[in-house]
C-alpha cells in the first residue's frame, strides 16, 4: 500500500503543470549576444552592426542593453515578458543591476507587433517610465510603421546610450521631444496656410482673367492651375540617404525590478 501511494504520488508530481515552462522563454544565448533575432526581423548586417555598438557600449560603461526579437511571446503580456526574459538571462551586471531590454514581437497578418523597453532595478532613475514611454512613441514605432525596423532599433539604442551616459536627462530628453512635437504642429499649420494663400491668390487671378477674357470664373481657374504646375518640378525626386561579433563576455547576473513602458503598432 505504501508503495503503491509513493507511485501515485511522483506520478502526481511529474504529470502536474509548472508556473512556468522553460518553453516559454529562450534559453541564454551561446555563444553570448546582445542582439539576438529569432525571427529575420533584421538583416545580418544590421544584426551585426547593433551588436558591435552594444559590445562597445558594455565595455565601455558595463551597462548592457539587449535587444531580443521574438515571434511570439506565449500568451504573456509584453511588459510580464520582458521583465521575466531580463531576469533569466541576467541582463546587466549584479549588484548595479544597469541592464536594459528591448523587447520586440514583429507584427503579422494574425497579429499586432508589440515593442516593450524594460531597464534593470539600477537604471529606473535614469530610463522612468514616462522616458521609456516617450522613447518608444517618438525614436521606435513611427520607423517601425514606415517600415524601417532598424532604424527605430537603432534610434532608441542611441537614445538608451546617451541616456546611460549622461549625455543628457530625462527631464532635457522629455524636453527636447515635446520641442519637437511643437515644431511639427507649427509646420503643418505654416505649411496650411501657405497653401490656402496660393488657393486665394489663384482665385483673385482667375477672376481677373474671367473678367478679361470673358471666359467663365471656373475655367479660368483651372487653366491658370494648369499653367503654373506644368513649370513645376518634382518635390518627389527628393530622397535622402541615410555571423557572431567576438569580445561580449555574457551577461553579469543583473535584475530587473518591473519598470518601463511599450507599445503597440
Amino acid at each position: 500500500m505504501y508503495q503503491l501511494f509513493r507511485i501515485i504520488f511522483f506520478i502526481s508530481l511529474i504529470c502536474s503543470p509548472l508556473p512556468v515552462l522553460s518553453d516559454d522563454f529562450p534559453a541564454i544565448p551561446y555563444p553570448p549576444r546582445l542582439v539576438n533575432d529569432y525571427t529575420g526581423f533584421l538583416s545580418d548586417d544590421e544584426r551585426e552592426q547593433l551588436e558591435q555598438k552594444l559590445v562597445s557600449f558594455d565595455r565601455e560603461t558595463s551597462t548592457q542593453i539587449a535587444v531580443v526579437i521574438l515571434e511570439d511571446l506565449k500568451g504573456y503580456d509584453k511588459a510580464d515578458y520582458a521583465v521575466q526574459l531580463g531576469r533569466k538571462w541576467g541582463i546587466g551586471q549584479e549588484g548595479k543591476n544597469n541592464g536594459i531590454l528591448i523587447l520586440i514581437k514583429p507584427k503579422t497578418s494574425a497579429s499586432q507587433g508589440e515593442v516593450f523597453i524594460a531597464p534593470g532595478y539600477g537604471l529606473e532613475g535614469v530610463v522612468p517610465d514616462a522616458i521609456a514611454k516617450r522613447i518608444v512613441e517618438n525614436e521606435i514605432l513611427p520607423a517601425f510603421r514606415n517600415g524601417n525596423y532598424f532604424e527605430g532599433v537603432d534610434n532608441a539604442v542611441n537614445t538608451l546610450m546617451n541616456l546611460t551616459k549622461g549625455e543628457f536627462t530625462a527631464e532635457q530628453y522629455e524636453q527636447q521631444t515635446k520641442n519637437a512635437d511643437s515644431g511639427i504642429v507649427v509646420f503643418i499649420i505654416f505649411f496650411v496656410l501657405i497653401v490656402l494663400f496660393s488657393i486665394i491668390g489663384k482665385a483673385r487671378m482667375a477672376r481677373q482673367y474671367s473678367i478679361g477674357h470673358n471666359i467663365p470664373f471656373w475655367l479660368a481657374l483651372v487653366m491658370l492651375s494648369g499653367s503654373r504646375n506644368s513649370h513645376q518640378g518634382s518635390f518627389g525626386d527628393f530622397s535622402s540617404g541615410g555571423g557572431s561579433f567576438g569580445g561580449f563576455g555574457g551577461f553579469g547576473g543583473g535584475s530587473f525590478g518591473g519598470g518601463g513602458a511599450g507599445g503597440s503598432w
